[in-house]
Parts: C-alpha cells; sequence; structure tokens
C-alpha cells in the first residue's frame, strides 16, 4: 500500500468576503502543479458561503459534479429545469456533459453554508446532461460507511450514479472503533478526506480537514481516535 498524507493547511485558500474556499486541488487561482489531481478525481473543494450570496449561473461541461452540504443548504437552479433545496444529509450529482448552466445560492439570507463540491472526470463525454439528489440518514448508521455515489452499470439503486468507475462513501465513526475498506475495482485508488475528527491510517494520524490518497492495496485498515466524519472517493488512477 502506498500512501500520501495532506495536510489541511497545505491546501490552496480563496477568501472574497461572501466565498471563503479550501482546494485541494489546483484551482482558480490556485495552482500547484503537484496537486492537480488524484486519478480522476479533479476537485474537491471546502467552501464557505455568507449568507444571501452564491454562485450565479455559470457553466460546466464533461465534468460529472457531486455536492455535499455539511451545514445549511443551497439553492440549486439549472438549464435542465430542476430547481430546489439541497440541505445537510443530501447529497447532489449532476453530470454536465455535452453542456449545462446552473446556479447554487446560499439558501439562507443570513446564515452560513458549508459544502463540499467534488469533480470527477466522466468515462463517456458529451452525454445528455442530467441531475439528481437523495438523502441519506448518515446519522442513523453509525461505524458503516453508507455508498452515496457508484458507478453507473454497476449501481445497486440506493446510491446515486455517475458516469465513472467511481465509488463514494461517507461514514460517522465513534471513538476508540476501528474499520476497514476494500477497493471495490482493482488499481483503483482511494482519496481520504477527514471532514471532522482523529484517526489513523497506515501509522499516520489524520485531523480534521487532512486528506490522504491511497493506492496499490486491497483493503486498508482506519483507526478512529474520537468521534470522526470520512469520507471516501475510490477513483480510477488512470
Amino acid at each position: 500500500m502506498t500512501t500520501q498524507l495532506f495536510e489541511s493547511n497545505t491546501r490552496g485558500k480563496a477568501d472574497f468576503g461572501w466565498l471563503k474556499a479550501n482546494f485541494s486541488f489546483s484551482f482558480g487561482n490556485y495552482f500547484n502543479p503537484e496537486r492537480v489531481q488524484f486519478g480522476m478525481l479533479r476537485v474537491l473543494n471546502d467552501d464557505t458561503i455568507a449568507g444571501g450570496t452564491g454562485f450565479g449561473t455559470h457553466g460546466h461541461a464533461n465534468m460529472e459534479i457531486i455536492t455535499i452540504p455539511l451545514e445549511g443548504g443551497l439553492k440549486h437552479r439549472d438549464s435542465m429545469g430542476n430547481e430546489g433545496i439541497i440541505g445537510f444529509g443530501e447529497v447532489q450529482v449532476m453530470s454536465a456533459g455535452s453542456g449545462v448552466e446552473h446556479s447554487e445560492m446560499n439558501a439562507s439570507q443570513k446564515d452560513e453554508a458549508k459544502t463540499l463540491q467534488l469533480w470527477v472526470f466522466p468515462d463517456t463525454e458529451n452525454v445528455t446532461p442530467r441531475y439528481d439528489q437523495k438523502s441519506f440518514d448518515i446519522e442513523n448508521q453509525i461505524n458503516t460507511f453508507v455508498n452515496i455515489v457508484s458507478p453507473n452499470d454497476k449501481n445497486d439503486g440506493n446510491a446515486l450514479w455517475v458516469y465513472q468507475k467511481t465509488y463514494f462513501h461517507l461514514g460517522i465513526f465513534d471513538s476508540n472503533t476501528t474499520t476497514r475498506y476494500e477497493v471495490k475495482i482493482p488499481k483503483n485508488g482511494v482519496y481520504l478526506f477527514l471532514i471532522e475528527g482523529e484517526i489513523e491510517v497506515n501509522n499516520q494520524i489524520l485531523k480534521a480537514r487532512d486528506a490522504m490518497g491511497i493506492t496499490d492495496f486491497d483493503q486498508f485498515e482506519i483507526k478512529i481516535s474520537t468521534k470522526s466524519k470520512i469520507l471516501l472517493v475510490e477513483v480510477p488512477m488512470n
């Protein structure tokens, strides 16, 4: 197993007043040639959006976009005719495909919204754009990884799906527990992002917002020191 630790304070940052962002990979004005992507994972942005603000209408193409609200909610509107609010406990996917425009605004006029947004390169380009969202009861499934995103051709109906051989798992784990993750597709890698807590992987300590790239493995163990919320993103490495 090969691992690489990415401490939270080494991420790219931006502060526009209305938006405070942390970039795991090169994005916008932040460019680090050693952190452009992890396999097919291109973006992991950790955003705090002020009340009454947000991202105005903008376009995307040929990217699988996954949004995970951590606090508050986002009001979504797109050129496919979808409109609504996604909040804590929900996950949103959008296959941009041949091209789509959308806006993402804080659903509250006064409270901050905190979200993770991830972009994954698709395995099929120029598909008809699509949108979906779903609630996942992570809070009541403690000490297990809940599958929130799967590949289209391997989806069992419980997770959202995208055009890529990627699996997203989200889990909340109690202190002083241990869990394992087994690779779903051989030669895939996993980008582990610790949302909250403190854990140990491969004799390395991760604290809140730290991440680890993990490759060349069949399975790995995670030791949970304090109550933790963990996001695992399994992706093809090429």
